[in-house]
């Protein structure tokens, strides 16, 4: 009777390796649902990332206001009738000292 109960006992063991530690076992997919997860927030900040890209884009394919805007800040670029003024370089920055192009009409 003692070796019967030892056989189902080792019998049952047998059986749970696999559960357990096997190729599909529950330690490995809980390991790959972390991995998924982690996965998943990546997948989210780049989701973000191209909506942002999409955005721009779409904007500089429909109007002008955003290729205006990236040549003035980006090239210094002005339009023909305006003037630049340059204003040397404050020491302390207030909001009266600007630095860098200031177009005007």
């Amino acid at each position: 009777m003692r070796l019967l109960g030892l056989a189902f006992a080792l019998l049952i063991l047998a059986l749970q390796y696999p559960l357990w530690l096997g190729k599909g076992g529950w330690l490995r997919v809980r390991e790959l649902n972390t991995q998924v997860e982690a996965q998943k927030d990546v997948n989210i900040g780049l989701k973000a990332r191209n909506a942002a890209l999409d955005a721009e884009v779409r904007d500089l394919k429909q109007g002008t206001e955003a290729i205006e805007e990236r040549a003035r800040s980006e090239l210094g670029m002005i339009r023909q009738d305006e003037v630049f003024f340059q204003l040397p370089a404050a020491t302390s920055p207030g909001p009266a000292a600007a630095s860098g192009p200031v177009p005007t009409r």
